[in-house]
């Protein structure tokens, strides 16, 4: 299984169980060093499972004070790639390690390259 921390709109039933088919249940833990921004949404399909024109996104301080309170879910492999669908490229999928000390995946800003 893969952990993945979730801080926005895959915590929301309905859109786990549009791309997983399944509601999640999970724990919660903290990330450090991030901080929350807004994105706008213009994907269709994102768009009509979230509701949400703007959603969350993760951008990375390095400053321990900037803290992000999620959900930690156990994802298969399988589940792990249909999130990496559902997430437009504005985001990338990283390693991090929590405040608990759990390595788990986050969809934080992509880098500009």
């Amino acid at each position: 299984m893969e952990l993945l921390f979730s801080y926005g709109t895959l915590q929301q039933e309905n859109v786990q169980l549009a791309n997983f088919g399944r509601r999640l249940t999970g724990v919660s833990d903290t990330l450090v060093n991030y901080k929350i921004g807004k994105i706008k949404i213009t994907d269709k399909r994102v768009l009509r499972e979230s509701g949400e024109e703007f959603h969350p996104i993760l951008q990375y301080t390095g400053d321990a004070k900037d803290q992000v309170m999620g959900t930690v879910f156990e994802l298969t492999s399988e589940e792990l790639c249909q999130a990496d669908d559902y997430e437009v490229e504005d985001y990338q999928r990283i390693r991090a390690t929590l405040k608990s000390g759990r390595n788990c995946w986050i969809y934080a800003a992509a880098q500009l390259q």
